[in-house]
């Protein structure tokens, strides 16, 4: 299984720099099985059935960009440098790890100031990244973080645009709760009050687990023979709850539509020891392409991905490596939008 089989040509102007509004006038490409349907995301009322439980990932975005300076005093006076950080997780001792740029520019024990409030120190390194420990701790350190930093954007929109205010409201999901990520699950974004209310009237369930979401996600795949990629460790829980609802839903016939593919990755997970869907906390690396067993999911919307992603052969491995093909090719025929702001897809395998 090579990383070539995972790859499409998409034309640079179908990448989405902003999210279309209201959330839920995004299109949705229906794929169920090999019939393609055109409609948009406040038309699941027409996909989706009494009885489905659509998993949500409630993850909440930090503000995880920051840019600061590090001033340094000698013999010639003062010297200042520009310093760019993205904070990548907490660690243990109440240390954050970092993407510094430039990080040869730092010395182990000086110090960034952000802003008047915040401020961190470097104490030390490990595979490129630095280790940070901040000025502040606890709701301190969220209200200076929320002031001083911007979200971070991915790659390929960053490329093109800098993150803005607007982006701190259009890169957050509207049940966002639990603080911990580096990147949206950006399906999740599709989702408005006004579509959430319909769902529930009309039957559909909706249970919240959580994963934090980290720059791992951007990471690309650097080998020709896919199954030796390693995925990122990322934290996340099915509590007992979450657990128990989606059990029921299954014997019940209902279906397990998680809403993302950091969503799937969770719930496969925590059914990966029996099977069947168990609580879980902890961290996951699981890896997804085709020939992995589903035990959980029975369908899944997500957004278009990345050539040549672990995404894409994540949705290669729920719908057929073919098809898959087909379906991507439909998007760019019709000009879907793509990536994290674009639209989505609701991919339903045939059973």
């Amino acid at each position: 299984m090579h990383l070539s089989d995972f790859d499409f040509d998409l034309p640079d102007d179908l990448i989405a720099t902003r999210p279309v509004k209201p959330r839920s006038a995004a299109r949705l490409l229906v794929a169920e099985g090999d019939s393609f349907h055109d409609a948009h995301v406040r038309d699941l009322t027409t996909w989706l059935r009494p009885g489905d439980r659509l998993i949500l990932n409630d993850t909440r975005v930090i503000p995880a960009r920051l840019f600061g300076q590090r001033h340094r005093h000698g013999e010639a006076g003062e010297t200042v440098a520009k310093i760019e950080v993205t904070l990548l997780e907490p660690r243990p001792g109440g240390l954050w790890s970092a993407l510094i740029k430039p990080l040869k520019k730092l010395r182990d024990g000086e110090t960034i100031v952000f802003s008047d409030d915040l401020s961190a120190v470097l104490q030390g390194r490990e595979e490129g990244q630095g280790l940070l420990s901040f000025n502040l701790t606890g709701p301190d350190f969220d209200a200076a973080l929320a002031q001083a930093g911007a979200m971070p954007l991915p790659p390929y929109i960053a490329a093109r645009r800098p993150a803005d205010a607007q982006d701190k409201e259009d890169y957050q999901t509207v049940w966002a709760k639990r603080a911990g990520a580096v990147a949206a699950p950006t399906a999740s974004l599709h989702f408005d009050e006004p579509l959430l209310k319909a769902l529930a009237e009309m039957g559909v369930q909706f249970t919240h687990v959580t994963l934090h979401v980290g720059a791992g996600t951007f990471l690309p795949v650097k080998v020709d023979d896919v199954t030796t990629h390693r995925m990122h460790a990322e934290w996340g829980e099915v509590s007992t709850t979450a657990a128990a609802e989606i059990a029921a839903t299954k014997a019940a016939g209902g279906r397990i539509i998680p809403v993302g593919t950091t969503a799937l990755r969770l719930i496969e997970t925590a059914a990966r020891a029996t099977g069947g869907i168990a609580p879980f906390a902890g961290d996951t690396d699981i890896f997804i392409y085709p020939g992995f067993t589903f035990h959980v999911t029975d369908a899944l919307m997500t957004n278009f991905h990345l050539p040549k992603s672990t995404l894409m052969m994540l949705v290669s491995a729920l719908m057929g490596q073919d098809r898959i093909r087909r379906i991507y090719a439909h998007a760019v025929a019709e000009r879907y939008r793509f990536f994290s702001y674009g639209d989505a897809s609701l991919l339903i395998p045939p059973r």
